[in-house]
């Protein structure tokens, strides 16, 4: 397809974080850190999940390490270019680049959205059915759940990015943020986009709050079901779940405010946009790793195993 046949814009300016360069050289320093912490922390998780076969066989850690890839990704959308542009007096993406931006982190958000529910759902078997656990999350069970996040993050991705490339964009071409994000592209286009941005906006707000509802769901009845087995039982529960509780709570804050309540003209937009591409993807590895005694180990394993083959 043509681009250009429905557009006369064929870049676009992003804003970015801020205008003062002694600012831009300290973000340049501090955001290229986070990014390879980000990625050493994620595939150093992948990588410690697939050499170890008792966490590679388990459903949970199955799903956590795609959890770790679709970070990766999702930290790299924009991550990247923003580190570049901070050296750089005009901050330019093209207009194709511009809707691959929105596609990918509308794929890799949604995707995760999904596998979150997964392993929501994983931690619901394991607590209130392990007799059926090995049957209910069985590997092919797993890996048809896996494919199915990514679907589903790929078709909503898609109905997001169909609608926005088509628009006419023949003046404004200044985006308010470090990359490209939906409600502000689709207000540039020259045309009322009111209906539409609304249409737009309630997919990703329904998808994000429908997940997060679903997990809510999932946690209340895995600690009522164990409250009414024993004493202490939610303690218990809770504990072997508040890793996973932590991630959902700092993932889908950001995002629900997001896109339930869409970009305003405050700040505020661009610190959660920060926190929820670059920060959530530099958090999980952290929250699983220091309190999960089994990765821990595993990495010590590892870690041992290069050392002594070296």
């Amino acid at each position: 397809m043509d681009l250009q046949n429905y557009s006369s814009v064929s870049e676009f300016v992003l804003h970015g974080l801020g205008s003062s360069q002694y600012l831009q050289n300290f973000l340049f320093i501090f955001f290229s850190g986070i990014y390879v912490a980000i990625m050493l922390g994620n595939l150093l998780i992948v990588i410690t999940v697939i050499s170890a076969p008792n966490l590679y066989s388990s459903p949970m850690y199955f799903l956590l390490a795609n959890l770790s890839f679709l970070d990766m990704w999702l930290a790299s959308f924009a991550t990247p270019k923003m580190i570049r542009d901070f050296l750089s007096d005009r901050k330019l993406i093209s207009f194709e680049g511009c809707m691959v931006q929105i596609f990918l982190l509308h794929f890799t958000g949604g995707a995760e959205m999904v596998l979150l529910v997964t392993m929501a759902y994983d931690r619901y078997v394991a607590i209130c059915k392990p007799l059926h656990y090995m049957t209910m999350m069985s590997w092919q069970t797993c890996i048809k759940l896996v494919l199915v996040s990514w679907a589903i993050g790929f078709l909503h991705s898609i109905s997001q990015v169909a609608f926005t490339v088509n628009l006419p964009y023949c003046g404004p071409n200044e985006v308010d943020s470090f990359f490209c994000d939906l409600p502000l592209v689709i207000k540039l286009a020259c045309m009322d986009t009111y209906v539409l941005g609304i249409l737009m906006i309630a997919d990703s707000g329904l998808l994000s709050t429908s997940c997060f509802l679903l997990l809510v769901i999932s946690y209340a009845v895995i600690l009522l079901t164990v409250r009414r087995r024993a004493a202490g039982g939610v303690t218990k529960a809770l504990s072997t779940c508040s890793a996973h509780i932590m991630v959902v709570t700092l993932f889908f804050g950001p995002c629900i405010f997001i896109y339930v309540w869409p970009f305003s003209r405050f700040s505020v937009d661009k610190l959660l946009s920060v926190f929820y591409t670059i920060f959530t993807p530099l958090l999980n590895p952290l929250i699983y790793t220091l309190r999960n005694e089994e990765i821990k180990s595993a990495m010590k394993k590892l870690r041992n195993r290069h050392v002594t083959f070296h």
